[in-house]
C-alpha cells in the first residue's frame, strides 16, 4: 500500500545545464541524492528510471539513509536496498525499475538520502536537469561512507532517481502538480524546498508529487524541455501510486518561445493560437479523469516584461486564461494570474512575488501560490 512521496519527471541527457553529469554519466563512481519525502511511513522504495537510456545499465549497489549534513547520512540508518532480492539490478534501455521494501521509518517532510553505485560505464544517464537541491559524486563505492567527505563533486540534478514511495497504509490523496519551471522551481531558493508544491505539502500535511521540468511545452516535444504535457502525463503523474488530484499549470511556453530571442536550436515551440493550448488542456483533462482523478486548471501568470511577452503572446495568454476562468471544463480553477498580478498592471507580476525576470515568482510568491490552492482541496 504504496503511495509516492517525491517525484522527479526523466528528460533526456543534455548539454545544456551545467554542471552536468548526464552526457557523460558514471563509471567507477557512487551518487548521492538527498530528496524531501511529502509523506511518512514504515517502509520506502525507491523508482529508477533509464527512460532515455539506449543499453541496458547496471545497479551494482544501493542504499537509503536518513539525511544528515550536506552528503553525510545518519550512521544507524543506513539500509542496503535490494532488487526482486539480489543486492544490484539492471535496468534495460528506456525502462525502470522499483526497489524491494525496506524497513526505515520516516515522517512526512522529512529528507531521505539515496545512494547509488555505479561499478561499470552507464552511458549517458536519464536525468531531471534542474533539481534546485544539490547532489553529490564520489569515487569508488561509497554506499557506507557516513560522513559524506569521499564524495568530492557537486551538482544541482537529479540522475536516474524517479521517485521515492513509501508504505502509508493506502493513502490515496497524493496532489500532483503538472507544469513547466514555474512548478519545477524556478526562482525559489535552491536546497530550502520553496517551490509551490513544498508550500503546498507544508499547509496541507498530503503527499504532494512535482512533475515540472523547466521549459516543458503542452504540445511540443524538445531534447532540452522533455516530452511534451500531452505525452508525459501517463509516465509521469498517472503511473504513480496514491495521487487523486491533477493539477495543471502549463502552456506559458507554448505561447512565449515565439517571442524570446534564443536562437532556434533552444525555441522548440512554433507560434501557437489559444485554441490549440484548449485542445491540449482537454486532452489532459480526459487523460486524468479516464484514471479517477480529480484535475485543477490553473491560469497562466502574469508575464508581462519578460522575454516572453509580446502581442501574440499576450493575445493568446489572455484568451486561454479566459478560457480556463469560463469554460466550466475543469473539476476547479485557481485564478493564480488574478492572485499575483501587480494591482497597477495586471499583465505584470507584483513586485512582492517576482524573482526579477518578470516570468518567475520568488519564494513569497510560491508560497502565495499554495495558499491559494489549498482553499480548493
Amino acid at each position: 500500500m504504496f503511495t509516492t512521496a517525491w517525484t522527479a519527471s526523466p528528460q533526456l541527457p543534455s548539454e545544456g545545464f551545467t554542471p552536468n553529469w548526464s552526457r557523460e554519466g558514471f563509471w567507477r563512481q557512487s551518487l548521492r541524492q538527498v530528496v524531501r519525502l511529502t509523506a511518512g511511513g514504515p517502509r520506502l522504495r525507491v523508482r529508477l528510471s533509464h527512460t532515455y537510456g539506449t543499453s541496458p545499465l547496471r545497479i551494482a549497489g544501493a542504499t537509503v539513509a536518513r539525511t544528515g549534513e550536506g552528503a553525510a547520512v545518519e550512521a544507524d540508518s543506513v539500509r542496503r536496498l535490494t532488487f526482486e532480492g539480489a543486492a544490484h539490478a539492471e535496468i534495460p534501455a528506456r525502462g525502470l525499475v522499483v526497489s524491494d521494501p525496506v524497513e526505515l521509518a520516516l515522517e512526512s517532510l522529512e529528507s531521505v538520502t539515496v545512494t547509488l553505485h555505479f561499478d561499470t560505464a552507464t552511458g549517458p544517464a536519464t536525468f531531471h536537469a534542474q533539481a534546485f537541491a544539490t547532489s553529490y559524486r564520489g569515487e569508488g563505492n561509497r554506499l557506507d561512507d557516513i560522513d559524506g567527505r569521499g564524495f568530492g563533486e557537486t551538482a544541482e540534478s537529479w540522475y536516474v532517481l524517479s521517485a521515492v514511495e513509501v508504505d502509508t497504509g493506502g493513502r490515496k490523496d497524493a496532489v500532483a502538480f503538472f507544469g513547466d519551471s514555474l512548478t519545477d522551481g524556478f526562482g525559489s531558493t535552491p536546497g530550502a524546498n520553496r517551490r509551490w508544491s513544498d508550500a503546498l505539502a507544508e499547509r496541507t500535511g498530503r503527499p504532494v508529487l512535482n512533475t515540472g521540468i523547466g521549459g516543458n511545452l503542452l504540445l511540443n516535444d524538445s531534447a532540452w524541455y522533455g516530452e511534451k504535457g500531452v505525452h508525459r502525463l501517463g509516465r509521469d503523474v498517472l503511473d504513480h501510486p496514491g495521487v487523486d488530484t491533477l493539477v495543471v499549470l502549463q502552456g506559458l511556453n507554448d505561447i512565449g518561445f515565439s517571442e524570446t530571442d534564443e536562437q532556434p536550436t533552444y525555441k522548440p515551440a512554433p507560434v501557437l493560437e489559444a485554441d490549440e493550448l484548449i485542445d491540449g488542456y482537454r486532452e489532459l483533462i480526459r487523460q486524468a479523469r479516464a484514471r479517477g482523478l480529480r484535475v485543477i486548471g490553473s491560469t497562466l501568470l502574469p508575464f508581462g516584461g519578460s522575454d516572453h511577452w509580446g502581442e501574440h503572446a499576450a493575445k493568446a495568454s489572455h484568451e486561454v486564461n479566459e478560457w480556463i476562468r469560463g469554460s466550466g471544463e475543469w473539476d476547479a480553477v485557481v485564478d493564480l494570474n488574478r492572485v499575483l498580478a501587480d494591482p497597477g498592471d495586471p499583465d505584470r507580476l507584483h513586485p512582492a512575488y517576482d524573482f526579477g525576470d518578470h516570468l518567475h515568482p520568488n519564494d513569497s510568491g510560491y508560497a502565495v501560490m499554495a495558499e491559494v490552492l489549498a482553499q480548493l482541496l
